[in-house]
């Protein structure tokens, strides 16, 4: 995958979550895909368990803000903003398979601070 589509692919999950569409978001996942959050903290398998875990129908309100993404192949990678009712600050890494995603493992960091305060001189230019 070429890194625009990578983009379009992983800011369509994020329109989804932002607008709570979860169907939309879902469709970017294949329906194998295993979530999780190493180890073991969250783990979803399937498009079903996703889907609830999403928040189905009636999803909470949320905000996902893509900081950086760099695709190699069939390899992603995301730093994040999540805001939900506590504010995050993560990782995501991806495998897909047939433009969309087949394995999400996510690593996050609960954090009031505004990103850019939180990478602090870490931050890419």
């Amino acid at each position: 995958m070429d890194h625009d589509a990578f983009v379009r692919l992983m800011q369509t999950i994020a329109d989804g979550w932002n607008t709570g569409d979860t169907e939309r978001a879902l469709a970017c996942f294949a329906d194998d895909a295993v979530y999780m959050e190493p180890p073991d903290e969250q783990r979803y398998e399937g498009r079903a368990e996703l889907y609830d875990f999403f928040g189905g129908q009636d999803p909470p309100p949320m905000r996902m803000e893509w900081h950086h993404l760099v695709v190699d192949g069939d390899i992603g990678v995301g730093e994040y903003t999540y805001r939900g009712n506590r504010q995050y600050h993560g990782l995501v890494i991806v495998q897909l398979r047939n433009g969309i995603i087949a394995r999400w493992r996510e690593y996050q960091v609960e954090s009031s601070q505004p990103w850019e305060a939180f990478v602090g001189p870490s931050r890419f230019d």
